[in-house]
């Protein structure tokens, strides 16, 4: 049984790991729908890299696609078309808002 409560993972949770790793265990106990998007994968993966250049583009990738695998419907697609129409003091967080609009 899935919940109808539902959060978007935004990067500043995916990284660091320990937190990552805490919250994609809650999300596996299906208490709340857990959601991200390529774009969120893809800025908490460039931070990860960034800060640690001793890890490999390929284990971020598998942690990626394991989260995917894992978590029922995470990854959220068809509402980049909404992201100009959203306003916000930081016009960059609008990617992380904007799937909020398609009513998940």
């Amino acid at each position: 049984m899935s919940s109808n409560f539902t959060v978007i993972y935004d990067a500043c949770v995916l990284y660091p790991a320990p937190l990552r790793d805490l919250l994609m265990r809650l999300a596996l106990t299906d208490l709340y729908r857990a959601r991200w998007t390529d774009r969120i994968h893809d800025e908490w993966t460039h931070n990860v890299l960034k800060q640690r250049p001793d890890l490999k583009a390929e284990d971020l990738e598998r942690t990626r696609s394991l989260m995917n695998a894992h978590v029922r419907d995470s990854l959220i697609t068809g509402f980049e078309h909404l992201i100009p129409s959203i306003e916000l003091p930081d016009a960059d967080d609008r990617h992380v808002a904007a799937p909020r609009r398609l009513h998940l």
